[in-house]
């Protein structure tokens, strides 16, 4: 997949796919704060295709409205590919989607350390045919590192959708 395709030609086509397949998705998404929805929602035909999307941005949200655990934050962060994880399931879960998307990171300029810097960033996507998660190490500023998370969770729908 060709990663400088426009975020809005990514969405036009994951709508696409979605819609072929007759699948729903649903979001749980914290270091892009919408932004990846926001994408989805830019592209016609996307009410056939999105449940619902919250945006987990704090550690009592990631509890309330998905399966994170408290014990699954100390054990591992907010930031982790276990959160990531249970953030999916936990939203596909809820929304009865056929897709539950978590995406958490550290988007900066602050809140990097030494084991996570800033631009660490796990996305999961949850489903009956397949679950994954992918780590990312995105570099530049916080807008930047959002767009590459958006653009990089579109190109992870399209592969498991092809």
């Amino acid at each position: 997949m060709n990663t400088d395709v426009s975020v809005c030609k990514l969405a036009q086509d994951t709508v696409r796919l979605l819609k072929k397949r007759r699948l729903r998705l649903s979001f749980a998404e914290s270091c892009t704060g919408g932004m990846v929805s926001a994408a989805i929602t830019s592209a016609a035909g996307s009410s056939a295709v999105l449940d619902i999307s919250v945006i987990t941005y704090s550690n009592w949200a990631k509890i309330e409205y998905t399966d994170v655990t408290e014990e699954v934050l100390s054990l591992h962060g907010a930031v982790s590919k276990e959160t990531a994880v249970l953030m999916a399931s936990g939203i596909r879960k809820r929304s009865g989607a056929d897709i539950g998307i978590g995406i958490t990171g550290i988007a900066g300029p602050n809140g990097g350390s030494p084991e996570k810097p800033v631009g660490t960033v796990y996305v999961a996507i949850d489903s009956d045919f397949d679950s994954q998660v992918r780590h990312f190490t995105f570099k530049g500023d916080r807008q930047t590192i959002r767009e590459e998370t958006t653009k990089q969770v579109l190109i992870m729908l399209q592969e498991k959708l092809e």
